[in-house]
């Protein structure tokens, strides 16, 4: 089992904890990490692009000249798409990209995402982390306690209003709670900030 240093909001080291192998010393599988990743970003699109093929146009039911005899090529109606303000020939049409992945690939993915973030030395272990006030200056304090640039993913264990607001306004950092943990937003983060009751947490549900 992994020991990972504890700190506390002051950036000093208060003591150890030794993480549970099967959540942060699991196998790292890059093909899974890769599938979670995009089947995350695919959820999330809209898809509601369209446009209108030549039967979705209005206008264009009177044949524009007779068949025959006038020298201009025959056409049936205005709205073919070779006309200015015709259909599209292969329009596009609102779509769903999701997919799924069986529950057993998400659970192995996200321990794999939290097993590589440890060994890539990037997990800091917070004793608690807690704000008085709703004031984005004191999470940025402790951020610089813990000299902590770049993008930032907080994890908690239980939802705190106070930490959560405190931390919308910093572009770089995302809060998170073990529940709603998923392997982009930790794939994605330079720093993962766990607070022991959320490493606690993330034991008992993945290991």
């Amino acid at each position: 089992m992994a020991n990972v240093s504890v700190f506390n909001m002051q950036g000093a080291e208060v003591g150890t904890i030794e993480l549970n192998d099967a959540v942060f010393g699991a196998d790292v599988n890059e093909h899974l990490l890769h599938n979670a990743v995009v089947q995350q970003l695919a959820n999330n699109r809209q898809g509601t692009q369209k446009a209108k093929t030549r039967s979705e146009v209005s206008g264009g039911g009177k044949k524009p000249w007779r068949q025959k005899g006038t020298g201009h090529a025959r056409q049936g109606s205005t709205r073919a798409p070779q006309w200015t303000g015709g259909g599209i020939v292969f329009a596009p049409v609102p779509r769903d990209y999701s997919f799924k992945l069986n529950k057993k690939e998400k659970r192995a993915a996200v321990r794999g995402a939290l097993t590589d973030r440890v060994q890539q030395n990037k997990v800091i272990v917070l004793d608690e982390l807690t704000l008085a006030d709703y004031k984005t200056k004191d999470f940025v304090n402790i951020l610089n306690n813990l000299k902590v640039t770049g993008k930032t993913l907080v994890v908690l264990a239980d939802k705190d209003d106070r930490v959560i607001r405190s931390a919308g306004n910093i572009p770089a950092v995302k809060t998170t709670l073990t529940s709603q943990i998923n392997v982009y937003d930790l794939m994605n983060a330079q720093t993962v900030i766990l607070t022991k009751d959320a490493v606690a947490k993330l034991e008992e549900v993945y290991a």
